[in-house]
C-alpha cells in the first residue's frame, strides 16, 4: 500500500508495546499502517474500532496516545526515536472517564 520515492533511514518506535522499525520522517499514522495497525482509538460511546479518516488533521479520527500522553493526532505527528504509541482506549467505563467524571 505504502512505498518510499527513497531509502530512508529507520528508526524504532513502540506501536502497542511492540518495538518495530519504521522510515524516519513518517508520520505516526503512516508507522501504523506500514505496521499494519489501523485501529487508532476505541470510540468513547459505541465502543467501536475507530481509524484515520481524513490523515490530513480535520476529523480528529486518529486520536492516540503518544508518550502516554492522550488525544494526539497520529496524522500531523511525525515519528521520533523510541516514541511509544498506544491504541487509545478512553470509554464511559475506563478509569480516565470515570476520573474525569468525579471532576465534573
Amino acid at each position: 500500500m505504502f512505498r518510499h520515492l527513497s531509502s530512508p533511514s529507520l528508526i524504532q518506535i513502540y506501536l502497542n508495546d511492540q518495538l518495530i522499525s519504521v522510515p524516519e520522517g513518517i508520520s505516526v499514522w503512516a508507522a501504523m499502517a506500514l505496521a499494519g495497525e489501523t485501529t487508532t482509538r476505541i470510540a468513547p460511546v459505541t465502543e467501536q474500532k475507530r481509524s484515520a479518516y481524513c490523515a490530513m488533521g480535520v476529523c480528529f479520527e486518529c486520536l492516540v496516545e503518544i508518550d502516554q500522553q492522550p488525544n494526539q493526532q497520529a496524522c500531523l505527528t511525525p515519528v521520533k526515536a523510541g516514541m511509544h504509541i498506544k491504541r487509545q482506549v478512553i470509554t464511559e467505563t475506563t478509569s480516565a472517564s470515570v476520573t474525569m467524571k468525579k471532576e465534573a
